[in-house]
């Protein structure tokens, strides 16, 4: 059996809504502020800013310009580069995919807070009502045997939504729910900026973004922040911009493309902040609570901090709280589903296995797995993914395709390809990026996510870890041995 006719973007709107989509998610909203707090404050946005370049628009360019070139999926484009490459693809992806079932355990919290934020239903102790009547945490193994129905319920929501949209036609799924969710989620946060900055305290919290301090650009570990911030927040070598850019058409200003994606991503995280940090500075200001005690990442912020500064807003917050919650749920979803498509893309590309029943298999078990985090003692397992994934299996991805594109593929080809129709135009210095600069800075986060990684791990964690380990190196061989149904698949 031969391959079918490929899809194409019916528009470039609909492209960069999609790519727009897929770089915003839930480090933009709860994982820059902390990050931007902790490394200087002000004085953070030069770094940042010299990542986003440096690293991230680089990297971008790198993946637009493989995926526009060989108009393939990425399993089938690193056997185009060399057959021995392959399981190289199939390991990517599959970090990429076991991301994706925690990622969708998180958003489907984020879906239980909407109905909660109707009433303040979190009572007056929001962390204890997220560990216990949320959650139902417990530290014992025997909790993975004690399944959480809400939690349950939640995330065969999301698994279901994202399976609705990726069975569908790429413009008719992914490409309209992004037309439509993208512009949903700007505007809700455009309310809750302009909303925040009225508040008693607001200057106490934004101030922080324009208060410099310049002693920590000295501090090799603000900058290696600065890079892991723009790995994370563009979803760098997760595959997602190389599919995307694949389905383009010809004459696509791929550069173009490339940095008003970077730029917008990053003006979703500034402006974000100045919301975040005005609305902890009210927090500040009414409960007395130090600005440092409030400012935390991840499920802590989210679930935690800004219920309890629901709890003093007063009737406002009836309002604020369902619509923040609902800017979470936007920027998941559309991540969730930029996640699964290169996934989908691969295996369907391979096995010649139609959108639907390729969306169907990859949902089905992605939400057995998701399972995992349903459980009593889930958000402990989910943290041992996150972080084991994040720190060693992404990274090192990254880290790998930089070498397979700066040094095996000709990387001249991807300056012809990126130049052909692009009003910006890149040569000889991106190409130094890529191939000395960028895998050095790389290397430093993997060995700094490695070492962090390694230093905090329990038996649990080492356990899991082992247990990961084994199935990242595994499964990719196993879908690289298996013998493609596409009879084009093996044709370079």
């Amino acid at each position: 059996m031969t391959e079918t006719k490929k899809q194409e973007w019916n528009s470039n709107l609909a492209f960069m809504m999609a790519m727009i989509g897929s770089a915003v998610g839930l480090g933009n909203i709860w994982r820059f502020p902390n990050v931007l707090y902790s490394n200087g404050g002000g004085s953070f946005m030069i770094p940042y800013i010299v990542s986003l370049f440096l690293l991230g628009i680089s990297f971008v360019l790198v993946e637009y310009a493989v995926g526009f070139r060989f108009k393939k999926s990425l399993a089938r484009i690193l056997f185009s580069v060399s057959k021995k490459l392959e399981p190289i693809a199939w390991f990517i992806l599959l970090v990429v995919f076991l991301i994706t079932t925690y990622y969708v355990c998180v958003v489907g919290w984020d879906l239980i807070y909407i109905f909660l934020s109707f009433t303040k239903a979190w009572g007056s102790n929001p962390d204890l009502y997220f560990t216990n009547s949320v959650l139902h945490s417990t530290d014992s193994i025997s909790g993975i045997f004690t399944i959480v129905p809400t939690v349950l319920a939640s995330v065969f929501a999301i698994w279901f939504l994202a399976w609705l949209i990726l069975k569908r036609d790429l413009n008719e799924g992914i490409g309209k729910v992004s037309k439509i969710l993208l512009p949903l989620l700007c505007i809700i946060v455009v309310v809750i900026v302009a909303f925040s900055l009225t508040l008693p305290g607001a200057s106490v919290g934004y101030t922080q973004i324009f208060t410099p301090d310049w002693s920590a650009l000295t501090n090799l570990d603000v900058w290696l922040a600065a890079f892991g911030q723009i790995v994370f927040s563009l979803s760098l070598g997760m595959a997602i911009a190389m599919t995307y850019a694949s389905y383009l058409p010809e004459g696509s200003k791929l550069v173009d493309n490339a940095v008003l994606v970077a730029f917008s991503n990053s003006g979703f995280e500034v402006f974000n902040s100045i919301g975040i940090f005005s609305i902890l500075g009210f927090m500040t200001l009414t409960s007395g609570i130090p600005f440092n005690e409030l400012v935390t990442s991840g499920t802590g912020l989210a679930f935690v901090v800004f219920p309890q500064v629901f709890n003093i807003m007063g009737p406002a917050a009836y309002i604020i709280g369902p619509l923040f919650f609902l800017c979470i749920l936007f920027a998941g979803i559309t991540s969730v589903i930029a996640l699964l498509e290169g996934v989908c893309y691969s295996i369907s590309e391979k096995f010649l296995i139609d959108r639907k029943k390729t969306a169907t298999v990859v949902c089905i078990i992605g939400f057995l797995i998701s399972t995992l985090f349903a459980t009593g003692i889930g958000s402990t397992i989910l943290g041992i993914f996150d972080g084991f994934l994040n720190n060693f299996a992404l990274l090192l991805a990254v880290l790998i395709e930089c070498i397979i594109f700066g040094w095996i593929y000709k990387f001249d080809n991807l300056i012809e390809t990126l130049n052909n129709n692009s009003t910006i135009k890149v040569g000889k210095t991106w190409k130094i990026v890529i191939k000395y600069i960028l895998p050095i800075c790389i290397g430093g986060l993997w060995i700094q996510g490695i070492y962090s990684t390694l230093t905090t791990a329990d038996s649990l964690s080492t356990t899991i870890m082992i247990i990961l380990t084994i199935v990242l190196i595994v499964v990719p061989i196993i879908f690289t041995k298996l013998p493609a149904i596409n009879k084009d698949y093996y044709n370079v």
